[in-house]
């Protein structure tokens, strides 16, 4: 709508530009020059629309007003521009075509007409301003490219941040859940504490949940929309206790900025899901520390190392810590495993 508007009033100025023009340069123009004119202006108001057609309608109206009804008045600047308009639109093959047979069919007119309209130095001038006209909506068209493929493109990496998001939340919590409810089936007189431990696990999910997909949707006032951090730490680290793993924790949270808040969060949470699925660990370690640039977290079990597969969650990791200007080290021994997080406390900064 804005867009109609602008090019309504654009086409109207041009009219009455050429009008006022048109009067000062020569005799006063007659019904018909004036109509010509006017349809011709008009279809300016279209020129974002229908850019091809616009430019037919002003070489049209060109052709007709200046050999047949008046050779006064700037009414060319109308084809300058649809000119405009098509190369903006990204056709410009067919903004040099246009050009270059307007440019022919003057040229030839000028050659057969008895009488000289347009000097050899305004002929010149005209190629000037016509190659300059398609230049400029050219880089128009090649800016708009970009702008636009800058939006898809932050549009992919908030797609890819939301589906990280939504990975660590529920491979960690479900986890939890799959874990306590076998324990459910196979602990005698302690299906309470497992139910409750599966209440907890699935309430934090919801809530993490909620506060991820809270980017997109904005529609309960009560939602929790504060992503988690290593101030929630300890209850992540109470909720894999529920599991019967032996968690020990080293290091006290600091205020963080809230991406390296965030991702170490999310990097320790990542680890342990994998220690409670894949390591049968009986201990796990994890350790926050921190110097002038930046903090680490290692996060060390007791369970099966050696060799494994790099799966999605050690990918997220490092995805999360390299988008940072950290990284992520995940060693493997008969010892167990260790997971080693660099994050500069500045990147947020």
């Amino acid at each position: 709508m804005v867009e109609w508007t602008k090019d309504s009033l654009l086409a109207g100025a041009v009219l009455a530009g050429v009008l006022v023009l048109t009067y000062v340069n020569g005799p006063a123009p007659d019904p018909i020059a004036i109509t010509v004119i006017a349809l011709t202006c008009a279809t300016l108001v279209f020129r974002r629309r229908f850019p091809i057609w616009v430019l037919a309608g002003t070489v049209v109206g060109c052709g007709i007003y200046y050999p047949f009804v008046g050779s006064a008045g700037p009414l060319l600047v109308t084809f300058v521009i649809a000119l405009y308009s098509v190369a903006a639109a990204g056709r410009i093959l067919v903004a040099t075509a246009s050009a270059t047979v307007s440019m022919a069919a003057i040229v030839l007119g000028e050659i057969y007409s008895p009488i000289r309209h347009v000097d050899n130095i305004a002929l010149f001038m005209l190629v000037g301003w016509l190659v300059a006209v398609i230049a400029l909506g050219a880089v128009r068209s090649s800016r708009r490219a970009l702008v636009s493929e800058a939006e898809k493109r932050a549009t992919g990496d908030e797609r890819l941040r939301i589906a990280r998001e939504l990975h660590d939340v529920l491979a960690h919590n479900i986890s939890l859940i799959n874990v306590q409810a076998s324990a459910a089936l196979h602990r005698k007189n302690r299906e309470t504490e497992a139910l409750e431990a599966i209440k907890q696990a699935s309430k934090q999910a919801l809530k993490e949940l909620r506060a991820t997909l809270g980017v997109l949707r904005q529609v309960d006032e009560q939602a929790p929309t504060t992503p988690p951090g290593l101030g929630q730490l300890k209850e992540l680290v109470e909720r894999t206790r529920a599991t019967g793993l032996q968690v020990t924790l080293d290091g006290e949270p600091r205020p963080l900025p809230p991406e390296v808040d965030l991702a170490a969060y999310r990097i320790i949470q990542e680890a342990l899901t994998n220690v409670t699925r894949h390591a049968s660990a009986q201990a796990v370690n994890v350790r926050i520390h921190y110097d002038d640039k930046h903090m680490r977290v290692q996060v060390d079990d007791d369970g099966r190392g050696g060799e494994f597969m790099t799966g999605n969650g050690i990918r997220g990791m490092t995805e999360r810590a390299r988008s940072l200007g950290g990284d992520v080290t995940v060693r493997g021994s008969t010892d167990g495993v260790r997971v080693d997080a660099r994050l500069p406390i500045g990147a947020g900064e």
